[in-house]
């Protein structure tokens, strides 16, 4: 179905894919602080065109009129090529997603083709590799700045990447078991019956959380913390370089939330209730409409986060990311290999649920048999410790003041007297019985 179109055929496709995006990019710009200033209770953008729809354009515009400031400490080059990495690969992403079914071919000049620019076998792996190399741009602007907090935005994006691209991965290869296929468009067939976030919901769950991280938004967008990194790795950075870097971020956002609606919300086809009574939901034209507003709706649950949730500390993100998504995606990934095996073998579902649930109480017997073993062995220490004196905290053993660890107490802070309080009069009586007072009024 694939290669059998004519040049300016794929020319016009692969246009058609850069303007769907770039559309959305700029829609949701707009979407996003219309819906924050409505859950702020403000009005948000109504100034450029009809209510407010070309702010996004304005913006654009104001950002290349900007001055384009090079600092003198940056690596010139790479500081120059970073933005064109990080915004490149976003948009490579949207090739492989299919906009309408394989067998569903539209007209377009006379022409005959489906509604995808191009697939795959292996696909997904094609979307893995093209988000992970925009991490570079990200990497090589905080390096090439020459400057702290550049830096130090640029690690921490490389490190929520790695953290979180493995959670991701693993759920996708629950997908895989069950599409038996790593093409977008045999993943989207095979969700005919039933939608892999119903069949998979905690693979489903995973992604959301790791597209988040992955993204770098609220809460998770510690890469741009202007709490501490005043803006992160592209704090050195002005006029149209910062723009892309922005527009890299919100492609990656229109991507991810294509690969989650392709994976797991049954990409193009029609929600349940339209599909039963309409049978011409799902041809012609109609596909990219319901793909369209899926996407809308997971963008939507983009706002909605970054409006809701305060941004986390570092060390929350890193132990979710390798204490929490990955231990639980593992499992869950090993609970689904078992459970279609035994299917290949066509072993009842009832005996599997049984065989799975006599797994998991035993698996939650032994973690509960190593908890009180644990307790117990802390509860001596702590036996231990509370027969030892404590040793004073010293903020400042250091040579600057440091806070407390957990356990540690900070010394009392000793207080002057105000001065508006008048000192107490210390009387003292002397070897006769008389006071000071008494001894000065007899002098007197």
């Amino acid at each position: 179905m694939f290669g059998r179109d004519p040049w300016w055929l794929i020319a016009v496709k692969a246009v058609f894919c850069f303007a769907f995006v770039l559309l959305t990019v700029l829609f949701s710009i707009v979407w996003e602080r219309k819906v924050v200033a409505w859950m702020q209770r403000r009005i948000g953008p109504n100034r450029h065109g009809p209510w407010g729809l070309l702010q996004s354009l304005a913006d654009g515009a104001k950002l290349m009129f900007k001055e384009d400031v090079v600092v003198k400490r940056a690596d010139r080059i790479v500081y120059i090529l970073a933005p064109i990495v990080a915004a490149v690969p976003a948009f490579m992403a949207i090739a492989v997603i299919p906009f309408g079914p394989a067998g569903n071919e539209i007209s377009i000049f006379g022409q005959r083709t489906t509604m995808q620019l191009t697939d795959l076998p292996i696909a997904i792996l094609y979307i893995l590799a093209v988000a992970s190399v925009g991490i570079y741009g990200i990497v090589l602007a905080g390096w090439s700045s020459g400057s702290t907090y550049p830096l130090l935005g640029g690690m921490r994006s490389v490190a929520q990447v790695i953290s979180y691209e493995i959670a991701m991965g693993l759920s996708f290869a629950a997908v895989f078991l069950y599409s038996g296929s790593m093409s977008t468009s045999a993943i989207v067939e095979s969700q005919q019956d039933r939608w892999f976030a119903i069949l998979l919901p905690v693979s489903f769950v995973i992604y959301i959380v790791s597209m988040v991280g992955e993204v770098n938004r609220a809460p998770f967008d510690m890469p741009e913390s202007e709490g501490d990194l005043v803006g992160g790795f592209n704090t050195e950075y002005s006029s149209i370089k910062f723009a892309m870097f922005m527009l890299a971020e919100y492609v990656n956002m229109v991507t991810v939330a294509a690969v989650a609606v392709t994976l797991f919300l049954g990409g193009w086809m029609a929600p349940w209730p339209i599909s039963t009574f309409w049978e011409g939901a799902n041809h012609g034209w109609w596909p990219m409409l319901w793909f369209t507003l899926k996407v809308q709706a997971l963008l939507f649950f983009f706002i909605w986060l970054r409006g809701t949730l305060p941004r986390v500390r570092y060390d929350q993100l890193m132990k979710l990311g390798w204490k929490v998504l990955i231990p639980v995606s593992m499992v869950w990934l090993m609970m689904v290999a078992t459970v279609r095996a035994l299917r290949n073998e066509d072993i009842a579902f009832q005996d599997i649920a049984f065989y799975v649930a006599g797994a998991v109480i035993a698996v939650l017997l032994l973690s509960y048999v190593a908890d009180l073993f644990r307790d117990r062995g802390e509860r001596k220490a702590e036996l231990r410790d509370a027969d030892e004196p404590e040793p004073e905290f010293d903020p400042m053993a250091g040579g600057y003041p440091v806070p407390p660890l957990p356990g540690q107490t900070l010394p009392p802070v000793p207080r002057r007297p105000s001065r508006h309080v008048q000192p107490p009069v210390t009387v003292a009586a002397g070897a006769d019985g008389t006071t000071n007072g008494e001894e000065a009024d007899t002098h007197a």
